[in-house]
Order: structure tokens, then C-alpha cells, then sequence
């Protein structure tokens, strides 16, 4: 059986969490295609080097350098609308060509097709808008379950119930009638983690620091960062979530930086660093939570699910954060002693039953 697994090219994050279905496939003995864009193809291709893999144009969306995203994004609904259109007519070739059966597209939605199985997957089934707009939330939250209903299943990395992470974007409203809680999914979770490590309190690294998400909001993050990192010695890693090329140097006696590292070198530099940096986008949440690792969040200035999602962690008391323009990295630091973090245990057995229900069907 083939089948075709095709993350948005926004940030990283829609790429990573689909390894774990992907090595679920592979076990299966499916014949798995990647169809991927720019850095998720450049992660995949690293992460699965033996599979194969497609070009398919992204929606390349860009953050303002101002706070603006709202406005951004309003200004650039022709052209997704665009994108989808192109995407949707693309994926008739790609099926043609490549004997596809199965499709599953992380938040890229115009990959159904008709005449075969269609999988969405998305932890976002309403928008969180700007202060003013919030008006439009039911409405944009009925125009994604409409084409959400195009799809054969909807696939939310999340758990049913309160005990959850993604709070009111998968909770809020009613959920499809074709959707269904498949638990938080993290590229941690297949990795062979020593339980002792957990307890240990020894750490080598005071602070890690993972950049990652669309320009240039990642480079404007990045050069706050390194800036504050000059006057404070501090034994820190950075990781700039750059895939185009390697790149491996010491910024500073207290400061290594790495532009991207294979997953299980990210595992270990986790694991014993005191507390990780990094934005709050909802797949490095379910991989913090995966671990049971404390963070300092700082959210991308207008993205409004991020920012929900920091001030919603914030205000249950499990991750501290902080906005990009207030940021101090000492105060940060200080700020985020009285948090804890949370491990969430992870259950296979619920992502197990819809891949079995796929391919059964």
C-alpha cells in the first residue's frame, strides 16, 4: 500500500510531529512518500533518508517584521486560496504517477481527493484571532470543518477530555463527526530513553536555546538571543533550526551553536540542559511534555495561537513566558523558577487504532 504523508512548510513543527505516524506505516510494511517543502523536506529527508521523497510547493507564508500577522494574513488569503487550488490539482499527478492509496496532510488543505483515503490532521479546528476580530472565530471555525468534511478522517494530536494541550483550539466547539483524539504526538517518542536520566539533577548546560518557525521572526528572535548571550555567562546551546546547511561553532566561551541537530542529540542536550527556550508552537509542546522538561516560551509576536497558548500554560502555572519585545533573558531565567513543566504520558494505542482502521479499510 502506498501512501503519501505531505506537513504544511510552516516551521518545522508540522514535520516533526509526523514521524511518529511515519514509522507506524513503516512497521506496518506500507510503502510510505514524502511530499514535502523547504526545511520539512530537508528534516524529513535527514530523518527517513531511505524513503521517497516530492517536491510540493508550500503555502510560504511569511511573518511581518511588525505585529501585524493579522493584517498579514488577511492581506494574504488570495494567495493561499491560491496555493490550495494548485496543491489540491498538483496532488491529482502525484497520486496518478505514484499509485497512491492513502493520504494524510498535516494542515495542508486541499490534499483530498475523492478517489482515494483521506486523512487531515490538525490540533487547530478553530482560529484564535486578535483582539477586534474575535468575532470572526465561529465563522472561520465553520469554514475549516467544511472543508474538514472533505476529508475521510480528521486526526487530532491531542487528548479528549480536560486533561489536554492544545485547550480551546481542539475543545472549544464541537468537534466533525469524522474526527477523533489520536494523543499528543512527539519525534521523541520512538527514541530509547534511559528513565534514570529523568531523575537526575545534574545538568551539563544551563540553558538550551531551539529556534525555529517562518522568517523572519525566526532571525529577528535569533539575533535578541545571541545579543543578551554576549554579556552573560551563561553555559548555553543553541540550536537555530536552520536545515539548508550544517553548520557547528562556539559563539563565545559559555556558547555552542549548532544550526540543526538529528533528533536523538536533541533528546540528550534536553535532557541535561536546566530549561529550554523556545516558541510555544504546539508541536515543541507536546515534544516538552513528552519529556517532562521545564521552558521558557516567547511567543511569535502576532501569532495568535502561539500566544494562547503561552498565556494559557502561563496561567495554569506549567510553563513561563515572556513577549519577544519584553524579553530579558535574566528575568526570564528568574521568572521561570517557580514553574514546573508537565509530563504527559504518551499512549500509542490510540494512534495504533486509526492507522489499523486505515489500511483495514
Amino acid at each position: 500500500m502506498n501512501i503519501l504523508i505531505a506537513p504544511l512548510d510552516w516551521g518545522l513543527g508540522h514535520a516533526t510531529r509526523c514521524v511518529p505516524i511515519i514509522n507506524k506505516l513503516i512497521e506496518h510494511k506500507t510503502n510510505v512518500f514524502i511530499a514535502a517543502d523547504k526545511r520539512p523536506y530537508d528534516f524529513l529527508k535527514k530523518e527517513f533518508p531511505k524513503l521517497k521523497f516530492i517536491k510540493l510547493p508550500g503555502y510560504d507564508i511569511t511573518y511581518p517584521k511588525n505585529n501585524n500577522m493579522a493584517g498579514k494574513i488577511l492581506l494574504s488569503i488570495p494567495r493561499i486560496i491560491r496555493r490550495i487550488k494548485k496543491e489540491h490539482k498538483i496532488l491529482k499527478s502525484i497520486i496518478k504517477e505514484n499509485n497512491i492509496d492513502i493520504i494524510i496532510s498535516d494542515n495542508r488543505y486541499g490534499l483530498w481527493n475523492k478517489k482515494i483515503k483521506s486523512v487531515f490532521m490538525t490540533h487547530q479546528l478553530m482560529v484564535k484571532c486578535p483582539k477586534g476580530f474575535k468575532f470572526c472565530e465561529p465563522i472561520f471555525y465553520f469554514i475549516s470543518k467544511y472543508i474538514i468534511k472533505k476529508y475521510d478522517e480528521c486526526w487530532i494530536p491531542d487528548y479528549e477530555g480536560k486533561i489536554n494541550l492544545s485547550g480551546d483550539l481542539s475543545h472549544k466547539y464541537k468537534i466533525p463527526s469524522n474526527a477523533h483524539f489520536i494523543g499528543p504526538l512527539s519525534h521523541f517518542h520512538d527514541k530509547n530513553i534511559d528513565d534514570e536520566i529523568f531523575i537526575n539533577e545534574e545538568f551539563n548546560y544551563e540553558l538550551l536555546v531551539i529556534l525555529s518557525g517562518p522568517e523572519p521572526q525566526r532571525t529577528i528572535l535569533e539575533s535578541k538571543i545571541f545579543k543578551q548571550l554576549e554579556n552573560i555567562e551563561l553555559k548555553t546551546v543553541v540550536i537555530k533550526g536552520i536545515t539548508e546547511k550544517y553548520e557547528e561553532y562556539e559563539f563565545n566561551d559559555f556558547v555552542k551553536v549548532f544550526s540543526h541537530l538529528k533528533t536523538e542529540k536533541i533528546i540528550d542536550l534536553i535532557l541535561k540542559s536546566k530549561i529550554v527556550l523556545c516558541r510555544p508552537g504546539y508541536s515543541s509542546i507536546m515534544d516538552l511534555t513528552s519529556l517532562g522538561k521545564d521552558a521558557i516560551f516567547i511567543p511569535t509576536p502576532g501569532q495568535t495561537e502561539q500566544e494562547y497558548l503561552a498565556k494559557n500554560f502561563m496561567d495554569n502555572k506549567i510553563f513561563s513566558s515572556i513577549t519577544q519585545n519584553e524579553f530579558n533573558l535574566k528575568n526570564a531565567i528568574e521568572q521561570s523558577s517557580s514553574f514546573t513543566g508537565v509530563k504527559l504520558n504518551y499512549n500509542p494505542s490510540l494512534l495504533e487504532e486509526r492507522i489499523e482502521n486505515l489500511l483495514k479499510n
